[in-house]
């Protein structure tokens, strides 16, 4: 197309003094006259591009043009090039070669004012994300393998809406083709992702949950629980709980009220506070954990 080829002649010669109609004829597979027509086009658009004749002669940018004179002011490049390191930091395909011509385009060093380390999503994890990314930009449905908390596989046809990052977690938001409704999954529990070729309609990313729901077996009932929890775990409490789910008690410790379900995923929610955590309510999940810490305790006797 004619639009990408003029943005590529401007970003070349951005990165040359001067380049002659042959070369960007040969490049592009098109004529000089296609080129020289590309030039003309270029000019009254209101770039300043020249031809020069003769020995040195060929096609040039004023050596003062930079994009700072475009709809984008100096905060808005910044910006730009500042949300670029970001995903340069998640070592998307491509993102390096975006931002060095970005920086190129708006004459500016950028500044990398940011570095993370995703290394911990394990192998084959970093080629999920960028399935999925692709998938989230171009509206490409999506398959695959999903494991429940309860190692129970689903096969999912999904159409992701938006990657999300939160609780030292990704996950995918999306709607679920499978289930007819929005789901929030897990990365790590994504197996043999399959980008197909077909596309979805547009969709607000807010029809999947914004929050990952504790998962419980399908027959697990949910009931009204209560924890204290020591204050050395305040850290965990303020991250994990909503401040109107707390009562904090005289001597710094939480009371803790929510509703749970009565399944694995709670008593491991339990057994992770190690002795930092008592059960209040009801009985017989204080019987339960009770229970699971004798046996944990018999393996080390």
């Amino acid at each position: 197309m004619q639009i990408n080829r003029l943005f590529e002649i401007i970003y070349i010669l951005m990165n040359k003094q001067n380049v002659t109609a042959q070369e960007l004829a040969e490049r592009f597979g098109v004529s000089k006259r296609t080129i020289f027509r590309d030039v003309d086009t270029l000019s009254v658009a209101g770039i300043p591009v020249y031809t020069g004749q003769g020995k040195g002669g060929g096609i040039s940018l004023s050596p003062d043009f930079v994009l700072n004179k475009s709809i984008l002011d100096e905060q808005e490049q910044n910006e730009i090039l500042s949300a670029l390191h970001v995903l340069s930091n998640m070592k998307t395909a491509q993102t390096d070669q975006v931002l060095r011509k970005l920086s190129t385009v708006f004459n500016k060093t950028a500044v990398n004012w940011l570095d993370v380390d995703f290394s911990g999503w394990g192998a084959g994890s970093a080629d999920v994300f960028n399935g999925l990314k692709t998938a989230v930009l171009q509206r490409r449905i999506v398959e695959f393998d999903y494991y429940s908390a309860y190692g129970e596989r689903t096969h999912r046809r999904v159409e992701p809406l938006q990657l999300r990052f939160k609780a030292k977690t990704w996950y995918v938001s999306a709607f679920c083709l499978t289930r007819q409704g929005g789901r929030l999954f897990k990365l790590t529990r994504v197996k043999e992702l399959v980008v197909t070729d077909e596309r979805f309609p547009e969709r607000d990313p807010s029809a999947a949950p914004a929050e990952p729901a504790p998962e419980a077996h399908p027959e697990a009932p949910w009931v009204g629980m209560k924890f204290k929890i020591a204050p050395e775990m305040a850290y965990r409490v303020y991250d994990e709980f909503d401040a109107d789910t707390l009562e904090i008690q005289p001597d710094g410790s939480f009371v803790v009220t929510v509703m749970w379900p009565r399944s694995e995923w709670t008593y491991g929610e339990v057994l992770s506070y190690g002795e930092y955590i008592e059960v209040l309510e009801p009985e017989d999940v204080r019987g339960i954990i009770r229970e699971k810490l004798r046996g944990a305790s018999a393996k080390y006797l």
